[in-house]
């Protein structure tokens, strides 16, 4: 699916097919990539699917579902895809996500509930324990707030404890934030978040690479964690046990290259222990959200230039088409002539324009490829020529 002014889905036989083999049993997200890759579409894959069971190890459960699919499933994931802010963000797209190409087992598309755009921005990963002290529900909080105003989308698995205070946080700072979730993104776990979500559905992301209606199980939480790890520069431990499933996301970090920073605690807090550890191991003290944003910075400039070389092809494609489209779309209007010639925050865009931050999100990144607009310093952007007229 190429750039486009509109996040509407086209309901068409690509969809359908990959709706199809993520939901076939025991195929999964790395056999269906595989999969599509060999076949060159998933409409292909499908219909190939008997003569290449053998090389990719279908068992004939899948085979089953792939030939004679339950179609009722299927217009249930179409409808949910249909509805505003909701994609399947498949790894052929121009816009998956690049960093997740580096990744164990990198996934082959990502149900999206919100601003797929956030996904392409520098993130920072803050995860910690559920069973979290009010103190360190408080730094996660401080933290994403911190981080949110430098421009930094906070990602997190929307847990209870610190996941759900630095989702919080951020959101609370009219920043960005992105959940990434073992289960559905059309369902909500711990229900107690049912209100958290919506906000992140609404200011930001909720990221699954499970087929829509899939219930929480144990082993979908440590397999999300590469996804937390994997979007982001870095990860920032507050509160873990040495036994805590946060040491997870942090083990992965590492092992991809990714920066790892742990708060320090008390020697007589057993949620100390973990970031100790971490501490001990290499992990980097950190005492404060400024170390941690001026120690992203080189990484942060990278991701934009690797994204930048990824989707100029792509960019300059739809340049010609996008820039007829400027002139006839009164939002791209009204986003161009609020900007000015005054660097402006998302939120402020947002007054100015009557727009969604999360359509903003998306305007602006278009926006920037096109070389009309560039970021400023705080997280603002700034138009790069004066209005015409």
């Amino acid at each position: 699916m190429a750039f486009a002014y509109t996040a509407r889905v086209q309901i068409d036989d690509e969809i359908r097919a990959w709706l199809i083999l993520l939901r076939a049993p025991g195929v999964g997200q790395a056999a269906a990539r595989a999969l599509i890759e060999r076949a060159g579409s998933a409409p292909s894959a499908c219909a190939q699917a008997r003569r290449l069971r053998n090389e990719f190890g279908l068992c004939a459960e899948a085979l089953a579902c792939i030939e004679a699919p339950d179609d009722a499933r299927i217009e249930v994931d179409l409808a949910w895809l249909t509805q505003p802010d909701h994609r399947l963000l498949r790894f052929s797209d121009a816009d998956f996500p690049p960093q997740l190409a580096e990744i164990p087992q990198p996934p082959a598309a990502l149900f999206v509930a919100g601003d797929a755009a956030l996904l392409l921005r520098a993130q920072i990963a803050v995860v910690g324990a559920r069973s979290a002290s009010a103190q360190g529900l408080a730094n996660a909080r401080e933290f994403a707030r911190a981080f949110a105003r430098a421009g930094l989308v906070v990602t997190s698995g929307m847990a209870d404890g610190i996941d759900g205070a630095a989702h919080a946080g951020a959101l609370d700072a009219d920043g960005s934030t992105i959940a990434v979730i073992g289960t559905g993104a059309d369902l909500i776990y711990p229900r107690k978040h049912r209100e958290l979500a919506a906000r992140i559905a609404g200011h930001g992301a909720i990221v699954s690479e499970y087929p829509l209606g899939t219930p929480a199980l144990p082993v979908h939480f440590p397999q999300r964690n590469r996804l937390i790890a994997g979007l982001s520069l870095g990860t920032l431990v507050i509160e873990a046990g040495l036994q805590s499933g946060s040491l997870i996301t942090v083990r992965l970090a590492g092992e991809m290259g990714r920066e790892v920073f742990a708060l320090p605690g008390s020697i007589h807090n057993p949620l100390s222990r973990g970031c100790h550890r971490l501490i001990r191991d290499g992990a980097r003290l950190t005492e404060t959200a400024q170390e941690v944003i001026e120690a992203l910075a080189p990484a942060a400039r990278g991701l934009g230039a690797d994204l930048r070389a990824r989707l100029e092809t792509e960019a300059a494609r739809s340049t010609a088409n996008s820039r007829m489209e400027h002139g006839r779309d009164p939002d791209y209007d009204r986003l161009l002539a609020a900007l000015g010639e005054s660097p402006l925050a998302l939120d402020e865009l947002a007054a100015r324009t009557g727009l969604k931050p999360a359509e903003l999100s998306s305007m602006l990144l278009l926006l920037e490829l096109e070389g009309v607009i560039a970021p400023a310093v705080n997280g603002r952007w700034q138009r790069l020529f004066a209005p015409s007229g």
